[in-house]
């Protein structure tokens, strides 16, 4: 399993600053592990001032710490300076959320600073336009499935109607009110399948850091012991996990 403190570019020794500091107006780290393509970013003052992509063909693993590493060191910010970590939790790949995550427990306990742990879906909703008032955030769970969520624009902006959803596309479909908007991963491909859904820009599809810092600019900080305790969201076992299972299992 990848170690987040990888020996080839080991984190700067820090202090830990005694607490979090919750105010966004401090610099973040942010980790976005949930699509194809890695990022991680610095964010303060509600926007995202420096971010960088990771490299795809090596799963976000090897590459995350020095990425973080060289962004703290081109801000000129210490890692102890940093108000917190968030990361996103999915759905998304198995293998790369289970790094992200990892790997923002890590720098958080290091640093004594703030976890803030954001749905994936959660990030992608911050992103759709003014317009959208109902939307759904959709992405391909492969075997005919779907990964789905429903959310509503309130005062106190994007709140989720539904938990998150494990379902085959049609029962999925089915469900989807006429003004309702969709959006994630898997918009274009429910769009293929039933032209007549009103989809969010493509360029709102998938998760962004900016979408990400917008969604956990709302959340609360971890505990401790919800910082021990966070998993990724996977809803289904990963295919490794399937595969062990008896074949009598359902």
């Amino acid at each position: 399993m990848f170690d987040p403190v990888d020996s080839s570019a080991t984190m700067p020794e820090v202090v830990p600053n005694g607490g979090s500091n919750s105010g966004t107006s401090d610099p973040w780290l942010l980790i976005e592990t949930s699509g194809r393509t890695g990022q991680v970013g610095l964010a303060r003052g509600g926007e995202v001032i420096l971010s960088r992509l990771l490299d795809p063909s090596r799963r976000h693993a090897r590459d995350l710490t020095p990425a973080v590493v060289e962004l703290l060191q081109q801000a000129g910010i210490a890692p102890s300076a940093c108000a917190g970590v968030m990361v996103s939790l999915g759905p998304g790949s198995f293998t790369a959320l289970r790094v992200g995550v990892m790997s923002a427990k890590t720098f958080a306990y290091a640093t004594g600073c703030a976890l803030r742990a954001v749905p994936t879906f959660a990030a992608v909703a911050e992103q759709s336009p003014p317009a959208c008032m109902h939307l759904w955030v959709v992405a391909d769970a492969l075997r005919g499935q779907a990964y789905a969520q429903l959310f509503r624009r309130s005062a106190h902006g994007w709140e989720a109607q539904t938990e998150l959803l494990l379902l085959p596309w049609e029962q999925w479909r089915s469900q989807v009110a006429v003004e309702a908007f969709v959006s994630g991963p898997g918009a274009q491909q429910a769009a293929e399948r039933w032209p007549e859904l009103a989809l969010t820009p493509p360029e709102t599809h998938h998760p962004t850091l900016q979408g990400l810092y917008a969604a956990g600019s709302r959340m609360p900080d971890l505990s401790r012991s919800e910082l021990f305790a966070l998993e990724p969201l996977y809803i289904r076992p990963s295919y490794a996990e399937e595969q062990r299972r008896p074949a009598s299992s359902p």
